[in-house]
């Protein structure tokens, strides 16, 4: 029986991919135009890991870069994703332990506080960028959460919308969720124990029944 969510962040809980989409896909014509698809290759990936693969020494690269993705992530607009404030809320009505573990950094998190004051009363804890070394698709960031709240990773469930992410979650050998924001249900679906557009009517019970 499953007593712990675990929720990627931008696609899952936000609804936030599309914008960082439009913002990857400008950043790669400008530093990587041999690279096509730049904007797809990096999602799930901490900035870090961005930067030693693809600007690795690029010390004046990845200063622009870093400013630009600040600047960009003060304006964006952090929506939530339709259904998931209400199936949090329940829950936690039901005992159940909820994390965010997000590639993002802790001073991404800031302007999603500025924005909704209530987020981090939404969670248990918070994972961030800073609090695993390798990102996704390795297991780390699942692995600590499941460590934080002491259980086995078959009492988890994750919720992601990325590949590396998706991938992440079954390497941790964890019951994993799909969410079709970010890629097509036919992409998400192989990588997934279940699929959903988003959660809307989604309840305790009901994910009880589905895994």
């Amino acid at each position: 029986m499953f007593n712990t969510a675990l929720f990627d962040l931008d696609g899952v809980v936000l609804d936030t991919e599309s914008q960082y989409t439009v913002c990857w896909d400008r950043i790669g014509k400008v530093y990587k135009p041999d690279i096509p698809h730049f904007d797809h290759l990096i999602k799930g990936q901490t900035l870090t890991q961005i930067f030693d693969r693809y600007f690795k020494d690029e010390e004046k690269v990845q200063h622009e870069i870093e400013n630009q993705l600040i600047e960009f992530e003060k304006n964006m607009d952090y929506a939530y994703i339709p259904g998931v404030v209400a199936f949090i809320t329940d829950l936690k009505r039901h005992q159940v332990n909820t994390a965010i573990v997000t590639s993002s950094n802790q001073q991404k998190m800031a302007n999603v506080y500025q924005c909704h004051p209530e987020f981090e009363t939404l969670f248990d804890v918070i994972l961030t960028s800073e609090d695993f070394k390798r990102s996704k698709p390795e297991p780390d960031c699942y692995l600590t959460a499941a460590a934080h709240f002491s259980v086995s990773h078959n009492q988890c469930v994750v919720f992601e919308d990325s590949i590396n992410g998706l991938k992440a979650g079954k390497a941790a050998q964890m019951k994993v969720c799909g969410l079709a924001t970010t890629n097509s249900i036919e992409t998400v679906k192989p990588l997934s124990d279940m699929v959903i557009k988003d959660f809307v009517g989604m309840s305790y019970e009901k994910l009880c029944e589905i895994i």
